[in-house]
């Protein structure tokens, strides 16, 4: 079943970066067992993470930001490392974000928002083995 194996710890780099969403470093490794990639991620204490990549037009913001701050750390690791397919990595921010409680509509809203748009973020890094 899927589920965090760690809890996410994280200490402010800067408030000022990222149009406004900071940056954070994790402290500790989060370790993440996903059904939907069939193994075990681990995001490595030291890697940092603007959580949720939303825009700030006041709706987007309203409906997704704040949320599923386990699963958007995850998810930024996984479009670094490439870990996964970015199809996959796009499922295990839903799958992540569901069990941590965020409500469905807004695990499917998230999850839209990074197969339309994530793309750009994608980047051209091998998938590793």
């Amino acid at each position: 079943m899927s589920a965090f194996l760690s809890e996410l710890q994280v200490e402010l780099v800067s408030d000022a970066t990222n149009s406004g969403r900071g940056t954070w470093r994790l402290i500790a490794p989060l370790i993440y067992r996903s059904d939907v990639a069939d193994k075990t991620l681990t995001v490595p204490m030291g890697f940092e993470t603007d959580f949720a990549s939303v825009p700030r037009t006041p709706v987007a913001f309203l409906l997704t930001a704040d949320s599923a701050h386990e699963a958007s750390a995850l998810h930024d690791w996984l479009y670094s490392e490439h870990a996964v397919p970015r199809d996959i990595a796009d499922a295990v921010l839903r799958e992540a974000s569901l069990v941590t409680g965020v409500p469905p509509w807004r695990a499917a809203l998230m999850y839209w928002g990074v197969r339309a748009f994530g793309w750009s973020h994608w980047g051209s890094k091998p998938i590793s083995a």
